[in-house]
């Protein structure tokens, strides 16, 4: 089926959130894989507390502290690559399939967009870096709604700018609990299962469910 609108997560889905710390591997030393997870772990887990408590702020904000807590946690690692880790987050690589994808998509006469967490600033930069500006046509960051993914009005700023009911975009992430939270909007949604991960919230499951997005 085709849809008027073609809407992807960022941070997983069309960006690699691990790039930051394989480009600063030596520095980070044995604990590479662990520590990258913890940072993505807390950067998510501080966003889903903040917007419980209606205590928002920036992605930005957060994906700092979240690296202050790696850093805490695997003593192993050098503090003095903090800076080239945030650095680099702001130009992480895109996965291979994704620039061909969404130009196919955008050929196909749907309108194609990215709806996260993260701050105008760093969507911004990792689309230009990634030479997705010719082909996305829109970027909706939660800090328009002052709340994080899976609060409902963050998927609302896309039928609403739109001007579409829920069931005419095709919502695609990486992050199960993203898909869970499309899912209950009223989204058609893709799962994008990189990591061949267990399923879960089964009442809110995928359209579909993919190992990548090149099959979309």
């Amino acid at each position: 089926m085709s849809y008027a609108a073609y809407v992807f997560d960022a941070y997983g889905t069309l960006f690699d959130v691990h790039a930051a710390v394989r480009r600063h591997a030596g520095a980070i030393g044995p604990d590479g894989q662990a520590f990258s997870d913890h940072w993505r772990a807390k950067q998510l887990e501080y966003s889903w507390i903040r917007t419980l408590m209606g205590a928002y702020t920036d992605f930005w904000t957060l994906t700092e502290q979240a690296l202050d807590h790696a850093f805490a946690r695997f003593p192993s690692a050098d503090p003095a690559v903090k800076a080239d880790l945030l650095e680099a987050y702001w130009h992480l690589d895109c996965y291979p399939e994704v620039p061909g994808v969404l130009k196919n998509l955008k050929e196909r006469g749907a309108r194609i967009a990215i709806l996260s967490n993260g701050t105008p600033d760093m969507l911004q930069s990792a689309v230009k870096k990634a030479g997705l500006d010719l082909v996305i046509d829109d970027i909706f960051s939660v800090d328009a709604v002052g709340a994080f993914k899976t609060a409902p009005a963050v998927y609302d700023m896309v039928t609403t700018r739109y001007r579409l009911y829920p069931d005419a975009v095709s919502f695609q992430s990486s992050n199960r609990w993203d898909v869970a939270g499309a899912t209950k909007f009223g989204f058609r949604t893709v799962w994008v299962n990189r990591g061949n991960m267990p399923d879960e919230y089964r009442d809110f499951g995928p359209s579909l469910i993919l190992p990548s997005l090149e099959s979309l």
